[in-house]
């Protein structure tokens, strides 16, 4: 982990990931939603994240192999890994 990557946070919620650390944790927690509103609802929150498309992003994030119909498991392990990340970033009130 480098010194540049922080969490923003006013009134005890995160506004702001700074940082290719924090950045990545962001991406994460985006596409974990995402897979997991997929598992749900068989809806795509949009044209470019396929249900494929976001398995192969969570396998390279994470470095599990995830099979087709593995969207829940893969967006749970997507937002904790995303979790830890945030959890060992420097917090910025402001």
């Amino acid at each position: 982990m480098t010194t540049d990557s922080y969490l923003g946070v006013r009134d005890g919620k995160v506004t702001s990931y700074v940082g290719p650390e924090a950045t990545e944790a962001f991406r994460a927690i985006s596409i974990g939603s995402a897979l997991k509103f997929y598992a749900k609802t068989g809806m795509k929150v949009n044209r470019a994240y396929t249900p494929t498309r976001m398995l192969q992003v969570a396998s390279s994030m994470t470095g599990k192999t995830y099979k087709r119909g593995q969207y829940a498991q893969a967006g749970d392990d997507l937002i904790n890994w995303a979790n830890a990340i945030k959890a060992s970033l420097p917090v910025v009130e402001g």
